[in-house]
């Protein structure tokens, strides 16, 4: 018996580049909080800690909400651009005319993985596509709005694994050195794991990821962030 993998909701709305770019993102924010945090926990104890789970919370939730948004809007864009390129297309009498506006939207795709012959014929179909089929409506869609809930959860919940070492050590520098050895240690496994979705070295990408992540980190610090 076999049993169907199952999806998660933001592997469902978001593409595999989406969802590392969305940790990432919140695993670097979370990192230049813990990291640059040792001076003020060593001033202020434990409030200072707390102070520093409120505000890297505060901030991942903020960010999440904002990045979001973004995701919604881009998802808008895009089918706007598309909405206007099939009006182009339309407004052009030549059919080569009209292939070559298509062709200029997906050569760069397909080239590698169809034959001249074949994107000549799949233009001219998607071509007439374009001018016969009613144009729909760029509205609001059900998969806009998840996909932002995914994106804005990702950013979030990189947040979590900072906190966690504090609600079970007292001793706040030692919670802030597991919390970042945590972070750390899922920088590099992001790297691992989303290398299987490309033909990079998993463990290669993983180190690649952790240093990266470091390096971004300390100039962030560096700059002020």
């Amino acid at each position: 018996m076999t049993f169907a993998r199952r999806e998660t909701f933001a592997a469902k709305y978001l593409d595999p580049g989406s969802r590392m770019g969305e940790i990432l993102f919140g695993l670097i924010m979370t990192l230049t909080f813990t990291l640059g945090a040792g001076m003020v926990i060593q001033e202020q104890g434990k409030p200072g800690a707390r102070e520093m789970l409120v505000a890297i919370l505060g901030c991942n939730l903020a960010w999440g909400v904002i990045d979001g948004t973004f995701h919604v809007l881009g998802q808008m864009f895009e089918r706007g651009r598309m909405l206007r390129l099939r009006l182009k297309v339309r407004g052009i009498g030549s059919p080569d005319e009209a292939r070559e506006l298509v062709a200029d939207e997906l050569d760069e795709l397909l080239t590698r993985v169809t034959a001249e012959e074949q994107r000549r014929s799949l233009y001219d179909t998607i071509v007439q596509r374009m001018r016969s089929d009613p144009l729909p409506l760029n509205r609001l869609r059900k998969e806009d709005i998840f996909g932002g809930i995914a994106a804005g959860l990702l950013v979030f919940a990189c947040s979590l694994p900072a906190a966690l070492p504090f609600f079970f050590i007292d001793d706040p520098r030692l919670a802030l050195r597991v919390s970042n050895i945590l972070l750390l240690g899922l920088l590099f496994y992001v790297g691992y794991r989303f290398a299987r979705d490309t033909m990079a070295r998993p463990w290669l990408t993983g180190v690649v990821f952790l240093l990266v992540g470091v390096v971004l980190v300390g100039a962030t610090i560096a700059l002020g962030g």
